[in-house]
């Protein structure tokens, strides 16, 4: 009975685990969306933050403050 209650939870833990790895499509969508993408213009990188990582503006102005954008 253990066993299978230790198989169960495993099986739910697994299931829980949405996180998709992100393998250089992040910046395909930039590339295809934006033309002349320039990370630095905080309005771009806003912009693409949101469209290519579905953020909102609170996270995607975050991100882009760290990376370097004005």
């Amino acid at each position: 009975m253990r066993l299978l209650a230790v198989i169960i939870f495993a099986l739910m833990t697994a299931a829980c685990n949405q996180e998709q790895d992100v393998t250089g499509s992040t910046a395909v969508c930039q590339l295809r969306n934006f033309s002349s993408y320039n990370p630095r213009d905080m309005n771009q990188c806003v912009n693409a933050c949101k469209s290519c990582d579905h953020g909102n503006t609170v996270t995607c102005t975050t991100s882009c403050t760290l990376k370097g954008a004005h």
